[in-house]
C-alpha cells in the first residue's frame, strides 16, 4: 500500500518511520506546511514531499495518515475520502461532535475506510486485559480503574488550542474504559482543578482530574489525570470482576532490580508516550493495513472516535458545572 503523510511533526515522525519500515507499505509522500520538516522525513525514508492537495489528488497514492493540527482533520478526511482514498486520522477527528457526526456521514457516503488513532487499543499489556476479560477470566466486570498521568504539561500554546484536559489527554482514557467494558457510559460524574500550573487555569484549561462513568449494566469505570509525574510516564490499568482481578502496570526500561541496606530500587517509568507506546504505533498500523488489505475489522473507527468526544464533553461540562451529566445513546 502507497501512504501519502499529512504533517511531518512529532507523531507524524512516529507514522512515517513505522510505513517505511513495514513490508506490506510504502510511504509515499509528506506534506507539511514546515517545508523543512517535510523535507527532512521524506528524505531520510525515499519519500517525496508535495502538497496536501497534490497528494488527496494522486491516483497512485492508496491511502493518508492525517498527523496534521486538529482543526483540519475532518475536512481533510471528507476529502480523502471522497477520492477514494484508506483514511487513518489522529484522535480526535474533530472537537465538535456535530461536526465529527457530518464527517462520518461523508465517509459513509463515499464508501470509504476511516481508522481513529486510538493507539492504545494496540498496547499489547492493555490488549491482552480485553481478551482476558472476553474469555472471563474475572467474570462480570465491575470496576475499570485507569490511572494516566503526563511528567509534565504541555507548552500553553498547545493549551490553549487543545480542547482541554477531557478532550484532549483523557480522551484516550474514555476511549479505553469503553474498550474494557464493552458497553456504553451512559452516566458521567466529574471534577477537575488547576494544582499542577497556574497559567494553565488562566489559559481556560484544568491540569488534574477524576471521572466516573456508569454504564446502563451499572459498571463503573474511574479514570484519574494529571498533567505532572515525578516518576515518569504513569500508565495503568486495574479490571476487577466477580472473579478476580487483572492489573496492567508501567513499562520500565528494563526489570532489574537493585536491593541492599537503603531498600530497594529499579527503574522509573519510561518518560513519555513515545517510548512507552512505540509498539503499539506499531501494532496499530499492522491492524490499519490488515483492514484495508485483507477486509479485517477496522477499529477503532470513527464512531468510536464519536462516542470518545461524546464522554470528554460530558466530562468538560460536570467539571463545569457539578453536575451528573447523561450521555445520549
Amino acid at each position: 500500500m502507497r501512504i501519502g503523510l499529512l504533517g511531518a511533526g512529532r507523531i507524524g515522525r512516529v507514522h512515517g518511520g513505522n510505513i517505511a519500515a513495514h513490508p506490506r507499505a510504502t510511504l509515499a509522500a509528506v506534506a507539511d506546511e514546515d517545508a523543512d520538516a517535510a523535507r527532512a522525513l521524506a528524505t531520510s525514508h525515499g519519500a517525496r514531499t508535495d502538497s496536501v492537495d497534490a497528494i488527496i489528488e494522486a491516483t497512485e497514492i492508496d491511502a493518508v495518515f492525517i498527523c496534521t493540527p486538529t482543526d483540519t482533520h475532518a475536512n481533510l478526511i471528507e476529502r480523502a475520502a471522497r477520492s477514494g482514498k484508506a483514511v487513518f486520522c489522529e484522535k480526535p477527528v474533530d472537537l465538535d461532535a456535530n461536526r465529527i457526526r457530518k464527517c462520518l456521514e461523508v465517509v459513509r457516503a463515499s464508501g470509504g475506510k476511516l481508522m481513529v488513532g486510538f493507539n492504545r487499543r494496540f498496547d499489547p499489556s492493555f490488549a491482552e486485559l480485553r481478551r482476558r476479560i472476553a474469555a472471563g477470566e474475572v467474570g462480570a466486570v465491575e470496576i475499570v480503574t485507569i490511572l494516566s498521568r503526563d511528567p509534565a504539561p504541555p507548552p500553553l500554546n498547545y493549551i490553549a488550542r487543545s480542547g482541554g484536559l477531557f478532550r484532549d489527554m483523557m480522551i484516550h482514557d474514555f476511549d479505553m474504559a469503553r474498550f474494557l467494558l464493552a458497553e456504553e457510559p451512559r452516566e458521567v460524574h466529574a471534577v477537575a482543578s488547576c494544582l499542577v500550573d497556574s497559567a494553565i487555569g488562566i489559559a481556560g484549561d484544568v491540569d488534574t482530574a477524576a471521572v466516573l462513568l456508569k454504564t446502563g449494566f451499572g459498571r463503573i469505570a474511574q479514570i484519574s489525570n494529571s498533567r505532572r509525574a515525578s516518576y515518569g510516564y504513569d500508565q495503568r490499568i486495574e479490571v476487577h470482576g466477580s472473579r478476580g482481578l487483572l492489573t496492567a502496570g508501567n513499562h520500565r526500561a528494563t526489570t532489574v532490580e537493585s536491593a541492599n541496606g537503603s531498600g530497594y530500587t529499579r527503574d522509573p517509568a519510561l518518560p513519555f508516550f513515545l517510548e512507552r507506546y512505540a509498539e503499539a504505533y506499531r501494532l496499530e498500523l499492522d491492524a490499519f493495513l490488515a483492514a484495508v488489505l485483507d477486509s479485517a475489522p477496522l477499529s477503532p473507527n470513527g464512531q468510536d472516535g464519536l462516542r470518545a468526544q461524546l464522554l470528554a464533553d460530558a466530562a468538560t461540562e460536570g467539571a463545569q458545572t457539578g453536575r451528573l451529566v447523561c450521555v445520549e445513546p
